[in-house]
């Protein structure tokens, strides 16, 4: 903001801040791609940025309301929307972090750029303090219970290897999380479920009998992540694992260019890695939760994380919050460090524990505050033990659902308003 406010090419000044910004945050999505289809990601994120210009009209009050909009904007545009970068997922360990709780995570990157907008006026000498009055919402009382816990094994069985190639032996992949689990199981079986991450099960466990014989072994309910064949598409699951009577959810919100490709023919010409992409098929939101004793869990399915609605609907339909991944594709990059900061942020928002498993870490227990409780390294297996708590209540964001955005925009605007004055 201090930076802007001197330049005299201020959408130049923009486009050099977002580049930058993006490509360093990204670049694990070069890992195993090549940097054209990453220098492309990063670019085209960049020009949600260039309207931040304005304010050498409207003045630079407005720069927090514009940088909000054009953040909402990317969670839902284009494709479905890529909101990685919002600035929300980079505080969870902010002392003001709570305030996803009532806001949502827009409210948290509302804040974020009005403490930027306080700190800027400081730098100008001016002591106003008005852009720190929404700061007060932290005060607005969560009411979450303690119904019972749950006793999870996690299963983080790793893979032979990295790359797009990981599941090449998709039976290595299983057989890695079945022995892990069975090992596990002897040392002691007091356990109410297990489970196992995105892509654990990569042959179909409907059609193939050694993966279904080696499941049915497994005497403890099991949450399998696992890709089922749909005649010329491809489901992405998590499954209750039961040889009579198996509960099925499928992801929702897919992976543009991950697990279907937009504009095709467009596409091959940046990368012919596009090619050996088969199109998924998305689910409908049907069968969303998994009910183990006391615990009513709601499996959230990696991209599915950035997804409010899908959070939304799935923290109100549970206690317990299972998000399964994969992070095999992207190696030892930071994407999994990343995508365990969103995590956090969406465990505060909606007052659920979660269980986040992943084939190759990392892999966390985190409580409804953002706390990480117990974690993994990365590229190892490795396995969890918790007794998680199951969480009743809705916190001030999910009970007001699409509301707490319309009244974080309207208080973002109200404060950058009475700021230029």
């Amino acid at each position: 903001m201090y930076a802007l406010n001197k330049s005299t090419r201020k959408l130049l000044s923009v486009l050099v801040f977002a580049f930058t910004f993006n490509a360093i945050a990204l670049h694990w999505s070069s890992t195993f791609v090549g940097s054209l289809p990453w220098i492309i990601l990063a670019l085209g994120l960049s020009l949600f940025y260039l309207p931040l210009a304005l304010v050498s009209r409207w003045g630079m009050p407005t720069y927090p309301l514009i940088f909000f909009l054009m953040e909402e904007i990317r969670n839902y545009f284009p494709f479905g929307g890529f909101g990685w970068l919002r600035l929300a997922y980079s505080q969870p360990d902010a002392i003001y972090s709570q305030i996803a709780a009532v806001g949502g995570s827009a409210a948290l990157s509302a804040l974020v750029l009005l403490i930027s907008l306080f700190l800027f006026f400081i730098i100008q000498r001016n002591m106003s303090y008005i852009p720190l009055i929404p700061l007060l919402f932290l005060f607005v009382p969560v009411q979450l219970q303690v119904i019972g816990t749950s006793s999870v094994l996690m299963i983080q069985g790793n893979v032979p290897e990295y790359g797009l190639d990981f599941n090449s032996r998709a039976k290595a992949v299983f057989y890695n999380h079945l022995d892990l689990t069975q090992r596990e199981l002897k040392k002691d079986n007091k356990v109410d479920f297990i489970l196992w991450p995105e892509n654990s099960v990569d042959v179909d466990p409907f059609t193939n009998n050694d993966v279904s014989k080696g499941l049915n072994g497994i005497e403890k309910p099991l949450i399998i992540g696992a890709v089922l064949g749909k005649g010329e598409k491809l489901l992405n699951t998590s499954i209750l694992w039961d040889e009579n009577k198996p509960q099925v959810y499928i992801k929702q919100h897919l992976t543009p260019f991950g697990e279907y490709v937009p504009l095709r023919s467009l596409a091959r010409v940046v990368s012919p890695l596009v090619d050996r992409v088969k199109d998924f098929e998305p689910g409908d939101g049907s069968n969303s939760t998994f009910t183990i004793n006391n615990a009513v869990i709601a499996p959230v399915i990696c991209f599915e994380l950035i997804d409010d609605g899908i959070l939304h609907n799935a923290a109100k339909q549970s206690n317990l919050l299972a998000v399964q991944t994969n992070s095999a594709t992207f190696g030892m990059s930071a994407e999994s460090a990343q995508q365990l900061s969103i995590t956090r942020v969406r465990a505060i928002e909606h007052g659920r524990n979660i269980v986040s498993v992943s084939t190759t870490g990392y892999s966390a227990v985190i409580d409804h505050k953002g706390k990480v409780l117990q974690k993994t390294s990365m590229g190892t297996a490795e396995s969890i033990r918790t007794d998680v708590e199951l969480m009743e209540g809705k916190t001030p964001r999910d009970k007001f659902g699409t509301w707490a955005l319309v009244g974080t925009f309207f208080v973002l605007f109200l404060t950058s308003r009475r700021a230029y004055r």
